[in-house]
């Protein structure tokens, strides 16, 4: 039936033309099949197919042994059916990059004044007299100098040509770096399929149509596809249908699966139907135009062809959201964020706004201010007449006050703020790669150095989770070591391997070690593999056993869930009627459901809740405060077949097989971890699902319990019964008495962490509201891992849904690598700190200089474009510099800041004044002074287009020498003596200041007209250093002056104080304003955009997720997060929620389709 695309080549791809003919269905076939649901797809497949296998047949692949590894084969499939990979947005070009750095509006101003500065300098009024005009050209050398006055314009449009490439060439960089970053997160992302009767893990890019894939709970589906076996299957379709209700699947009723929704239960089989472009994600990403080229025009088109488009048209994909990013920057509307801004950027917006504020009324007052002297001096007390051949000069001398107040602006606004946090930032998460540390959302990095408690998983984490069987208790006997084979009843023995063996995930295996002498390796659940291990020591294999009983031949399976806490499999017997069930699960939990046990003769023997008592006093209890988890193995037998959805029922009058208790070694370096968190201030708390003997012998292995202290350790019924009233809600008041002394939360459920990580950010108990990091690998761990300030997803153990709702990923599992994200997290906040010391003091000073030297002498004693070289240095050079500091274990001796610490402390204030006043003093002694000191010409008062004399280019040459030396004293803001201790560490530092001095030396000795300067001779040049040298020694007189003293100083750049939102708006349902931002709106506020960057930059990792979940809402989000309160078991609503979203710049993502009849199937 394919056949006949071969004879009209009017096919979508080249693809049809040639090979459709190979296969017994097209493209458009499969995909207009995985646009049907349920009960429509089961009667399509059943009446174009067959069945699933018939699929499975045109496809030309086996449903058990899969694809061959034939590259021929998996090229004809590739160019039938399209590759596994939705291609990204087009980066931003260069030039598109400094068209937006152009739109600055301080450079805009620059260039304006710029212009009009070179376009007088060209024009000279015939019959000017300089007489008439007063002292406005008087002075002028010769003719020469008279034409050389475009040089100052054209300076400053050259150094704003400069700072434009070097803010483009920033971000571009950066986003070749995170483009980079996200094509390893791809790369690292695989999925289980099956080719040659071999399961092995592929690159997702690389799965074709006709795939055999397994899946299993916690994947998120790289492709369509079709179900051919499941057990117990239920998917999570929110992300495409904005249903939160799972989805059960199952080839009577719904086989289809469709590529980016997560598994939430079970596991199964699926043929893969649909790859790319031709997935649901795909056909919605194209729907979007998310995928550039001629986005418009697509969208246009998509507009008038097809009615489904409109509907879909506000859900806009991640990259359209970049787009949209102009035009609200544009319309300057107010932008809404779900999520609070993270502690330095709010600290910083609001430190920002108040510069600039200073900075406007700075540079406004200068322009008054030098205009009226001007116009009082020569129309005033000169008596001069406003002629019209005097025009020009006089204008020329407006335009040269303008500029003068620009720069004051240019000087005074902190444009390098968002570029010193973007480079530190950038260069933190690079390096923390190495740290094992991958970081997704950039600011997590920063907000992870404010972080006061730690809510950390057990397994893998603060455990090795390489788990063994090393007690058991089985025929009535404890052994406190694995028995030999012989020890066991024959019977038992064998009801013991066939039940572990069959009720596992057949996708866990133990396979022999990769290198001589090694351990072997372990792959799937580590649970699982410990009881597996159990078989091989009892001298079995596990592997005969499912050979003989394959998937297919399994009647049922229950599989493990958070609320279940059990795994049962359901066979039918082969010799008689009825069934037989094997279950293992938490052993409280599985014992209180056990009826009968086998004895030492293998027979059944009564089991009574006073044996269930005896049994976890004398073997349980002791197991767990060895540290070990203990799992019960039972089964049933069922004479007739029972209603198996009644769970209740089955679940119950088990017999028990034994105890088993396995040990996971707590990781040798973790008590020392937890010990410097600790010392750092961090409160680290353990939850874990495990029993609360075991979680205390571990968290006192570890040392997150310490002897004599009073600590609280709760198991979650406990816990639910101390923090919820008789209606069974949460009450903060409640909560907050528990959660202060709480180390140690078991039995948890993954409601449990959520509310306890909510009650703890939520809670007013403290000064500071508290900053709570999170550890979580499982799928249910995504409402915590969301809610949290910072979640760290587990690399190897965590599941996709997990890693999705994470903001940075342990690539190694391990708990020291948080502890290394802290270090990393307070050196950016340090480094910002260092900074902004430094700018400051440049920014005190300048703006000064040239506020005062305007008013006084009718003149900046520094020029535009001379200002214009301070402020790169002590923007975008210094922020290269102190940015990329690297950290010291000292920065764990101290405690977080917390959210309302100020960005600039006491101690900065006090040196960036005390530094302040050395500067302005030595200016100004050179200004009215230097020319006797030095025996010069002075270079006061001296008229339009004179040439630059030795006076002013000694003070810009001390000025600048000055912040050389200051940028050393500026690496140390707490206070410390030796400001050269670890420099050499930081090589970039080095040459940086090392250039930035030889480039000084240049300027000075040949940059002559354009920078204002003519060359200095070697003493000058030694007098000007040692004027520099001495702010290092000025710099420890300053540090000898304790600062609890300086009462007066006041601090900046505070947090949000608690009182200043209303209640309501703190909620996380409520769209919360940043009232920072809400100020930069009011319009008097030139350099808007300019500041805008910190939030762009800061959050541009948002813009380049995995192109596999572009466009896709994450799944937690979907839901208001209030329903946790009142429902004991997660169970998210979607009514409460407007289906499209505000933009934001800061979260882009895709909300779910109404529910009402535009569910994908209508696309």
């Amino acid at each position: 039936m394919a056949n006949n695309t071969a004879d009209h080549p009017q096919g979508n791809s080249v693809a049809e033309v040639d090979h459709d003919g190979d296969f017994g269905c097209t493209m458009v076939q499969l995909r207009d099949l995985m646009e049907l649901r349920s009960s429509e797809a089961v009667g399509k497949i059943a009446e174009c197919y067959g069945d699933v296998q018939g699929i499975c047949r045109r496809l030309k692949t086996s449903p058990i042994e899969g694809l061959s590894e034939n590259t021929t084969d998996l090229e004809k499939r590739h160019a039938a059916f399209g590759k596994n990979f939705i291609p990204p947005k087009k980066p931003k070009t260069f030039l598109q990059l400094v068209w937006e750095a152009l739109q600055d509006v301080t450079l805009i101003i620059l260039e304006v004044a710029a212009i009009i500065s070179l376009g007088l300098s060209f024009y000279h009024p015939t019959g000017e007299s300089s007489d008439n005009c007063g002292q406005a050209s008087g002075g002028v050398e010769d003719e020469g100098e008279a034409q050389a006055g475009w040089i100052e314009g054209a300076a400053i449009l050259f150094s704003v040509i400069i700072v434009v490439l070097v803010t483009a060439f920033n971000d571009w960089s950066k986003e070749k770096q995170f483009r980079g970053l996200q094509s390893r997160i791809e790369q690292e992302q695989k999925f289980t399929v099956i080719r040659q009767g071999q399961v092995i893990q592929i690159p997702v890019a690389e799965i074709v149509v006709g795939d055999i894939a397994q899946i299993k709970y916690g994947d998120l589906l790289p492709a369509d596809g079709i179900l051919i076996q499941g057990n117990d299957l239920k998917i999570d379709e929110s992300s495409l249908t904005g249903e939160s209700d799972h989805v059960r699947k199952s080839l009577e009723k719904d086989p289809m699966l469709l590529s980016g929704t997560h598994v939430m239960e079970g596991s199964g089989r699926m043929v893969v139907t649909a790859v790319g472009m031709n997935s649901q994600t795909g056909i919605i990403v194209t729907l979007l135009g998310a995928t550039g080229e001629d986005e418009e025009k697509k969208v246009k088109k998509a507009k008038t062809q097809d009615g489904i488009a409109l509907e879909i048209q506000p859900l806009k994909s991640e990259e359209g959201a970049e787009s949209e990013e102009k035009e609200e920057k544009e319309k300057k509307k107010v932008n809404v964020t779900k999520k609070e801004k993270s502690v330095l950027q709010g600290k910083l917006t609001r430190l920002a706004v108040q510069i600039g504020k200073a900075g406007l009324i700075m540079s406004a007052v200068t322009v008054i201010i030098l205009i009226l002297y001007f116009v009082i001096d020569t129309f005033g007390v000169q008596g001069r007449e406003w002629t019209a051949e005097c025009t020009p000069i006089y204008i020329q001398y407006f335009v040269k006050f303008f500029i003068i107040g620009v720069t004051v602006l240019v000087v005074a606004v902190p444009e390098g703020l968002p570029l010193a946090v973007t480079i530190s930032l950038a260069y933190s998460v690079k390096k923390m790669m190495k740290d094992n540390n991958l970081v997704r959302h950039l600011d997590a990095c920063e907000t992870m150095g404010n972080a006061t408690a730690i809510c950390s998983d057990k397994t893998g984490t603060l455990t090795m989770n390489r788990m063994k069987v090393v007690q058991a208790y089985i025929g009535d006997k404890y052994y406190k070591n694995v028995p030999e084979p012989e020890a066991i009843n024959p019977e038992t023995l064998e009801i013991l391997v066939n039940s572990i063996s069959i009720n596992s995930a057949y996708t866990t295996k133990i396979l022999p070690p990769e290198k001589e002498g090694g351990l072997p390796k372990h792959v799937g659940n580590k649970t699982e593999c410990s009881l597996l291990g159990l078989v091989l020591d009892l001298k079995r294999d596990y592997q005969p056993v499912r050979d003989e009983v394959p998937e297919e031949k399994l009647y049922k399976v229950y599989t493990f869930n958070s609320s279940r806490k059990s795994m049962s499999t359901v066979l039918k017997n082969a010799t008689g009627p009825g069934f037989r069930m094997y279950s293992k699960g938490a052993s409280e939990i599985v014992l209180r459901k056990c009826s009968h046990i086998l004895d030492a003769s293998g027979k059944l023997r009564a089991f009574k809740a006073k044996d269930r008592d005896d049994m976890v006093q004398k073997v349980i209890e002791p197991m767990a405060c060895d540290g070990l988890r203990t799992i019960c193995i039972a089964m049933r037998d069922f004479t007739t077949e029972p209603d198996w959805d009644n769970e209740a029922e089955i679940l119950n009058d088990l017999t028990c097989i034994c105890v088993v208790g396995i040990e996971d070694p707590v990781r040798h370096e973790v008590p020392e971890a937890i010990a410097k968190c600790q010392r750092a201030g961090i409160t680290v708390r353990m939850v874990t699902g495990d029993n609360i003997n075991t979680a205390r012998a571990i968290a006192t292995k570890c040392g997150i319990l310490q002897p004599g202290e009073d600590f609280l350790c709760l198991e979650g019924k406990d816990f639910n019964q101390q923090i919820r009233n008789d209606k069974g809600e949460v009450e903060q008041e409640r909560l907050d008495k528990v959660w202060p002394k709480l180390r140690v939360l078991a039995r948890s459920s993954p409601t449990d962490k959520h509310t306890l990580v909510k009650g703890i950010i939520d809670s007013t108990v403290g000064e500071t509201r508290q900053v709570v990091a999170v550890t979580g690998d499982g799928t249910n761990d995504g409402p915590a891992l969301k809610k949290a300030d910072v979640g760290f997803a587990m690399g190897i153990a965590g599941t996709d849904v997990a890693k999705e709702a994470s903001d940075i990923i342990l690539t190694d599992d391990n708990f020291t690598s948080i502890v290394k994200a802290v270090m990393w997290g307070r050196n950016v906040y340090d480094s910002i700190s260092k900074f902004l010391q430094f700018q400051l003091t440049v920014n005190v000073v300048a703006v000064i200089v040239a506020f005062t030297g305007a008013c006084i002498t009718q003149d900046s004693p520094l020029k535009a474009v001379q200002m214009l070289w301070v402020n790169l240095i002590m923007d975008t050079l210094a922020s290269l510099a102190l940015a990329t500091e690297p950290p010291t274990e000292s920065l764990l001796l101290r405690k977080p800041y917390g959210r309302n610490k100020p960005l600039i402390s006491r101690t900065m204030m006090k040196n960036i004044l005390g530094h302040a006043v050395y500067q302005l003093v030595i200016t100004f002694t050179l200004l009215f002074a230097g020319e006797k000191l030095f025996n010069i010409d002075s270079g006061r008062n001296s008229p339009l287009h004179s040439p630059p004399s030795e006076h002013y280019t000694i003070i810009f040459n001390v000025f600048v020498m000055m912040q050389l030396f200051n940028e050393i004293n500026a690496r140390k803001i707490h206070g410390e003596r030796n400001v050269f201790e670890g420099i050499y560490r930081n090589p970039i530092f080095c040459s940086v200041v090392l250039g930035t001095f030889v480039l000084q030396i240049v300027i000075v000795q040949f940059g002559g007209k354009p920078f204002s300067c003519t060359a200095l001779t070697i003493d000058q040049w030694l007098w000007c250093v040692f004027i520099g040298v001495g702010e290092l020694l000025w710099g420890q007189l300053i540090s000898a002056i304790p600062t609890h003293h300086l009462k007066f100083l006041k601090e900046a750049g505070h947090g949000i104080p608690k009182g200043e939102f209303p209640e309501e708006e703190l909620t996380e349902g409520a769209d919360e304003i940043d009232h920072g931002e809400m100020e930069l709106r009011r319009g008097q506020i030139l350099w808007f955009r300019g500041l805008n960057r910190i939030q762009t930059q800061i959050k541009v990792v948002n813009a380049f997720r995995s192109s596999l979940y572009e466009g896709l809402e994450k799944p937690e989000s979907r839901s208001s997060i209030h329903n946790f309160m009142s429902h004991p078991e997660f169970l998210p609503l979607s009514e409460e929620e407007p289906r499209v979203s505000p933009i934001d710049v800061n979260s882009v993502q895709i909300e779910p389709i109404s529910s009402s009849g535009t569910g994908v199937g209508s696309v």
